[in-house]
């Protein structure tokens, strides 16, 4: 297993698409929304008019470093790991080709590796994500903790010219939390406000997968309930959740897809809570 993984897993500083724009082709759209000209020619000398860069919705991920956060715990077998798998197929091609280094996959249960960091194939993420089997319980706020306490520490540490990139945490589960998920959450959005930090340095988004009953109301509570919980009316809001199917078993709309991928990062997408699925 590992030995597949190793031959597929990028290293930091890699680009899967290096190769589409080196390509001797006719001037085309690449897969990731750039327009791409064969080597000695020009747009503006080849006799055709320039063509206008399309508008990529997605474009503001690649300012960020990308991070999944996976429950495999015992309650995800069957239905809701099965939907698991169908979301990353559905959002990890737009966020591994806008992360120049490539993004990083944790368990909530299963062991960290340095095989699961800066993958940049959409292919080797499901590749790993088969290669784990739901079983335990829910530490959730144990595992964001050993994310967020690091990065929120570099992030003071560091001078103001080498400050590191924001993240963009993508939380899938299907339930609540078996430990304090609120403490560290508050603990890095307070250290964040006292320097005065930009707003979107650290997002959180809660993808949520599965009919647990009660786990759509616990993470709706955490996108709009850390402020009271915390007890500051300013405190920064890095929290945002979306659920994988709507009420009646709807899919994710282009919109909604959108909100996974950037609400906890962008602000106008957390608003956004209308059109978000569809019927199939």
């Amino acid at each position: 297993m590992f030995g597949s993984l190793k031959k597929k897993l990028s290293r930091r500083g890699s680009n899967p698409l290096a190769t589409s724009k080196a390509a001797s082709k006719p001037s085309s759209i690449s897969a990731n929304g750039l327009l791409t000209t064969p080597r000695g020619i020009s747009p503006l000398t080849s006799g055709a008019p320039p063509t206008r860069r399309p508008d990529d919705q997605y474009s503001f991920l690649r300012s960020f470093d990308t991070i999944f956060l996976i429950d495999d715990s015992g309650s995800m077998a069957g239905r809701s790991w099965r939907e698991t798998e169908k979301a990353l197929k559905l959002i990890t091609e737009i966020c591994t080709k806008r992360d120049p280094d490539g993004i990083d996959i944790y368990f909530l249960n299963h062991p960290d590796s340095e095989f699961y960091k800066n993958v940049s194939h959409e292919d080797t993420i499901i590749e790993i994500f088969k290669s784990v089997r739901p079983g335990g319980g829910t530490p959730t706020g144990q595992r964001l903790n050993k994310i967020l306490r690091p990065y929120v520490n570099k992030y003071l540490a560091a001078p103001e010219e080498d400050k590191p990139r924001p993240i963009n945490i993508i939380v899938i589960t299907d339930g609540e939390p078996s430990d304090d998920v609120e403490s560290p959450i508050i603990m890095a959005a307070k250290k964040l406000d006292k320097v005065d930090a930009p707003a979107w340095q650290v997002g959180i988004q809660f993808f949520q997968v599965g009919r647990e009953p009660g786990a759509r109301a616990a993470l709706k509570q955490l996108d709009d309930g850390l402020k009271e919980v915390s007890g500051d009316d300013d405190l920064r809001d890095i929290v945002d959740t979306v659920p994988f199917k709507g009420n009646d078993d709807e899919e994710l709309t282009g919109e909604g897809v959108l909100k996974v991928v950037l609400g906890s990062v962008n602000r106008r997408l957390d608003r956004n809570s209308k059109e978000l699925h569809r019927a199939r």
